[in-house]
């Protein structure tokens, strides 16, 4: 995974951390699909948390501006098909849909930009993430099967989190997020730290 060119598509500014935290460097491009215009603070002050996470970890984003909490699987298909094409990753990571009906519409307009289709680069690595709010309450009728797991840094990855200061939230602690890595990496017999994924493709 170090060396692989990554793609990540975030549904929100801070889901890629939450989920990918520790994979993410310089070989990642980050797609957002969209930031609140009016939160807790301004879209100006996310991004400037997006651009603290960025020169943190090193890697490279895009934000498409798509209103968020009315996300349209039709408006998505495009500009996921746009930016795959264009980066040509190794590998994709998209989130495990999940309460979250932006998660949901995000999950759903990715699986059909990286279909098998003769207009579209074929990423032969796909991925679903999980997000540790998710790992406590998971509502829907798909369960997130981790059959895919990458030791991290944790202390890394939960530094970049704390960059985005506002998103810091009890139910998706840092102590949860280090409790989750360490369970991950438990179920693999390792010591440490580790990230799970669900592989949906995966060609060598």
């Amino acid at each position: 995974m170090k060396n692989m060119k990554k793609m990540i598509i975030s549904p929100h500014i801070d889901d890629d951390v939450l989920g990918c935290g520790g994979i993410i460097d310089k070989n990642t491009f980050v797609l957002y699909c969209g930031v609140d215009e009016f939160h807790i603070i301004s879209k100006e002050d996310r991004l400037k948390e997006a651009d603290k996470v960025k020169n943190y970890l090193g890697h490279s984003y895009t934000l498409l501006n798509k209103k968020v909490n009315h996300y349209k699987v039709q408006d998505l298909i495009d500009s996921f098909q746009k930016h795959i094409n264009s980066y040509k990753p190794d590998v994709i990571c998209i989130p495990h849909p999940s309460y979250n009906q932006d998660h949901k519409v995000v999950y759903d307009a990715a699986m059909i930009a990286t279909r098998p289709h003769d207009n579209n680069y074929f990423v032969k690595k796909v991925l679903l993430y999980e997000q540790p709010q998710v790992y406590l309450w998971n509502t829907t009728n798909r369960e997130f099967k981790a059959n895919y797991f990458v030791p991290v840094e944790i202390e890394r990855k939960i530094k970049a989190y704390e960059l985005m200061e506002s998103q810091v939230r009890d139910f998706r602690s840092p102590e949860l997020i280090r409790n989750m890595g360490m369970v991950r990496a438990k179920q693999v017999g390792r010591d440490g730290f580790a990230e799970a994924f669900e592989i949906l493709r995966w060609v060598d």
